[in-house]
Formats: structure tokens, C-alpha cells, sequence
């Protein structure tokens, strides 16, 4: 077996030991969780607090620096990524079958997601906004920190609940919007510096 393989085992293996039936309830909160419009106030709390806490042209700098961050994040994983690395998700892996626990959608139906799921743009979207917010908002409360975390590992949790996620999607999800915040950060940092300098 070769280290891919093995790899893919314990993903699918992890994938089965967290994906499980938390009853109607919890169902409900993992469906919710997912969706984006559910935490629409989150996301402008987040930007109030970039008003807040920068002038006004980084904050027009830091906002445009968002509106690229979501669509590496989200665009570029959704249609390039996905459909290059080509991934089944768990509902389409026929060796799975009969062993995943899925939520029903709006129109009663088992929600298994799109064909290809790696990785999670679910995972790259949150975590990436949630990195993104930290660096430009430093320093922080250790209690808002954890409560970022916290949203984070929620709505990651959520996509492996529902099924449509290995945790080697949510973790590579991770690790490149978290990648991408850093880049995108340290590039506006370096325009806005050079541009206190010119002034």
C-alpha cells in the first residue's frame, strides 16, 4: 500500500469515527452552521470592527484585500481546484456506502454536496476570513481569539457532520485559506508602508 493510500485510509477512517447521528437537534445546528447567510451578522461585525479599529484608507485597502482573499478562497477552490484534483466526496465513494449519516435538505432530500469535494472551501472560506481578521485587528482579547476558533472548528465540524467532507479536505481547506490571509496581508502591509513613506 502506498503512502497516498494509507493516508486515504485514515482519512476515511476519522472521516467515519466523526461523521455520526446526533439526532434530530443536532442535525439542525450542523445544517444551519453551514449555511453562509446564517452568519451574516458575524461577517459585518467583523468589518464594523475593522472600521473601528483602522483609518480609513487601510480600512478601504484591508476590505479590497477581503474581497480577494473570498475569491481565492472560494472561486478559484470551487472551479479550479476541485475540478483538476477531482476528489469524490464520501456520499459518492460506492465503498462507503450504507456507513455515512446524511441530513435531509429543504426538499427532503439527502444532502451529499457536488461531485468532488477537495478540498473544503467551506474550511478555506472560514478560516481564512478568521486569520485574515486576526492580523489586521492585533492584538486581541484571548476570549475573542478562542470564540474565532471556536467558529471556525463549528462550521469545519459541520461539513464532516453533514458528509460531505474527509478531515484531509477541511485540513488542506485550512491551511491553504490561512496561507492565502497571510500572503494577502503581508502584501497590503508592504503598499500601505511604502505608502506612509512616499507621504
Amino acid at each position: 500500500m502506498s503512502l497516498l493510500e494509507n493516508l486515504d485510509h485514515i482519512d476515511r477512517a476519522i472521516f467515519l469515527a466523526l461523521n455520526g447521528d446526533g439526532g434530530p437537534w443536532l442535525d439542525q445546528l450542523m445544517w444551519y452552521s453551514s449555511k453562509m447567510l446564517f452568519w451574516t451578522p458575524v461577517y459585518l461585525l467583523l468589518i464594523w470592527s475593522l472600521f473601528q479599529k483602522l483609518q480609513r484608507r487601510q480600512f478601504w485597502i484591508a476590505l479590497g484585500g477581503l474581497a480577494v482573499l473570498l475569491f481565492m478562497t472560494d472561486f478559484v477552490v470551487v472551479h479550479t481546484i476541485k475540478n483538476v484534483v477531482m476528489r469524490p466526496r464520501p456520499g459518492y465513494n460506492a465503498e462507503l456506502e450504507g456507513l455515512i449519516h446524511f441530513v435531509k435538505d429543504g426538499n427532503g432530500n439527502f444532502y451529499k454536496g457536488g461531485r468532488f469535494g477537495y478540498f473544503s472551501n467551506h474550511a478555506s472560506n472560514y478560516s481564512g476570513v478568521v486569520a485574515y481578521f486576526i492580523l489586521w485587528m492585533r492584538p486581541m482579547r484571548k476570549w475573542l481569539l478562542m470564540l474565532l476558533f471556536s467558529w471556525v472548528l463549528l462550521i469545519v465540524y459541520s461539513r464532516i457532520y453533514l458528509g460531505v467532507h474527509y478531515p484531509g479536505d477541511i485540513l488542506s481547506g485550512i491551511i491553504y485559506g490561512t496561507s492565502m490571509a497571510v500572503f494577502i496581508h503581508w502584501i497590503l502591509n508592504r503598499i500601505i508602508s511604502q505608502k506612509n513613506q512616499v507621504a
